[in-house]
């Protein structure tokens, strides 16, 4: 199952709509890398999936069932300063990562945002490398994004947290639970062109979007490359 997809509605559809909302945190003067943003982003979704409170019986539980069993959505929005204090102050997780920050909440109704991320921004969040991010580590889960599309800094976050869940979702829980335990530690980098096409074929979990923000409907975003899913692939 693809985060965001395009096929005939079925009974997602009609289920009540649920999202997952990040919040980055962008102080003026000091934003983060954008790779650093990405990959933060990325990890937040795998520890809120691992967290205790997402599983089972925990206080998170339902409302992350409820939001699996829908089109499952993720919103980034970006706060500074009181914003990101307030932001805080809610029910949540915090993932750093070199420099970036980014706030995970469990999932809320589409339209039940609370009134203090409400307020942020949700377009326009650009961020830039100072630098070429380093070639990954093969030896590491890689988030591979589409080099023929242009996404602002917010879509791609939320773009490459689809992708770490559905890498989340492939692996068995043994492996779940070794990547938890290694801080979910992962890259996200832009593809090679000359390489998209196997990549997207390769049988590694692919994010084909819904086009509801940005780009077209049905496009792949980004294939989700775990080392624990390459045996027998591409």
């Amino acid at each position: 199952m693809s985060p965001d997809s395009t096929p005939p509605r079925d009974r997602r559809d009609e289920a009540p709509q649920f999202v997952l909302p990040l919040v980055v945190r962008i102080e003026r003067g000091a934003p983060p890398a954008r790779t650093d943003a990405l990959e933060t982003a990325a990890r937040a979704v795998l520890v809120l999936l691992g967290d205790e409170r997402a599983n089972g019986y925990g206080a998170w539980a339902e409302a992350v069932r409820n939001w699996e069993d829908a089109r499952i959505r993720k919103v980034v929005r970006r706060a500074r300063g009181a914003e990101w204090r307030r932001a805080e102050a809610l029910p949540g997780i915090t993932v750093t990562g070199k420099a970036a920050q980014v706030r995970v909440f469990p999932p809320i109704p589409l339209d039940g945002w609370p009134k203090d991320l409400a307020k942020l921004q949700v377009s326009g969040t650009e961020l830039d490398d100072p630098e070429p991010p380093v070639a990954a580590d093969p030896a590491q889960p890689v988030l591979w994004l589409n080099p023929e599309l242009e996404m602002s800094a917010g879509k791609a976050m939320a773009q490459a947290g689809h992708g770490a869940q559905l890498a989340w979702w492939a692996l068995p829980e043994a492996e779940r639970a070794t990547w938890r335990d290694a801080g979910c530690a992962l890259a996200v980098r832009t593809a090679d062109p000359a390489d998209w096409v196997r990549l997207t074929g390769s049988g590694l979990p692919v994010v084909r979007d819904a086009g509801f923000t940005e780009i077209a409907p049905g496009s792949c975003t980004v294939v989700a490359d775990h080392p624990a899913l390459r045996q027998g692939r591409g």
